[in-house]
């Protein structure tokens, strides 16, 4: 079984994909994590986010073993991420490291912005997870907060704003629902009740399969 699992910058996506990996006993990729590990090597080697050469070059020696720095998970390497992502190159050179990822048996969980549309799009089940940006940057805030970490509301709904206009816009694989995914919006859900929402959508598409 392969779920692909499709949203924009805080919306739940990679909450639900953990969730649902381990509910079902499935490997879950966060895809978002390649493209923080490319910017991050590029930052390491003193280089900028906007030279697509090196960017590209970075995510053909991609080690899987860097997925695992906790640097990564960083706020700012979020915003960095939204800018390598968006260059052709770059997403050609991850093309096949997540495809081989999905097509494991007994299958596998992916998370991204793309997964549905281009890494996989013959999917049995494709979720679309959304929010308003508002919820989103409020969701944000109170995970900052909650971790002891300076947030300013206003900042991160900028930035949210920002990242979702630069990946829906970008030309290589733009952020967009597959023509069969379900949409989720989660704005008025917790987390408990977006999983079960979801939960019920995998085993809809599984019993349509």
């Amino acid at each position: 079984m392969l779920i692909a699992i499709d949203g924009p910058a805080a919306s739940g996506k990679g909450t639900l994909a953990k969730r649902l990996a381990a509910h079902y006993g499935l490997p879950h990729l966060d895809t978002g994590l390649l493209y923080r590990a490319v910017a991050r090597a590029l930052l390491d080697a003193g280089r900028q986010l906007e030279d697509e050469a090196a960017a590209a070059q970075a995510a053909g020696v991609l080690d899987p073993a860097q997925l695992g720095d906790p640097r990564l998970r960083e706020r700012p390497m979020g915003g960095a991420a939204s800018i390598v992502s968006a260059y052709p190159s770059v997403r050609a050179a991850l093309l096949a490291f997540q495809q081989r990822f999905a097509v494991q048996s007994p299958g596998a969980v992916l998370d991204g912005r793309d997964i549905g549309t281009i890494i996989c799009p013959t999917a049995e089940v494709k979720l679309f997870i959304t929010a308003a940006p508002e919820e989103r940057a409020r969701r944000r805030h109170s995970e900052l907060i909650a971790r002891g970490e300076p947030a300013d509301y206003t900042l991160i709904l900028d930035d949210i704003r920002r990242r979702d206009a630069r990946d829906m816009t970008r030309s290589a694989a733009p952020l967009k629902p597959a023509e069969d995914a379900v949409i989720l919006d989660t704005t008025a859900l917790d987390a408990e009740a977006a999983f079960r929402t979801a939960l019920d959508c995998v085993e809809a598409a599984r019993r349509r399969a």
